[in-house]
């Protein structure tokens, strides 16, 4: 058990980081509308709307590595399993 908890723990910490650099490895808080200028065809006025869009930030790197610190920490509660080596 206590392997298991370890490895789960890294591999949610793989994934989060590889989650966060393939999304956009946003360096500020996590943001889930993004600015985008645009312009109007019409009289060339330059506009700001915002489209929906999941950045992840900071914040989800600090959460899934805590929770990945929790999970690593909790399996040192659990004993190793001794392997009784037969007498001959």
């Amino acid at each position: 058990m206590r392997k298991i908890l370890q490895i789960i723990a890294l591999l949610i910490a793989l994934a989060t980081v590889v989650t966060w650099l393939v999304a956009g490895t946003n360096r500020g808080w996590t943001k889930t509308s993004v600015m985008v200028k645009t312009l109007d065809p019409v009289t060339g006025i330059e506009g700001i709307s915002y489209e929906k869009k999941f950045l992840p930030g900071v914040d989800f790197l600090g959460a899934a590595f805590g929770g990945a610190a929790l999970l690593a920490g909790a399996s040192f509660f659990f004993r190793k399993t001794k392997t009784i080596q037969p007498t001959k």
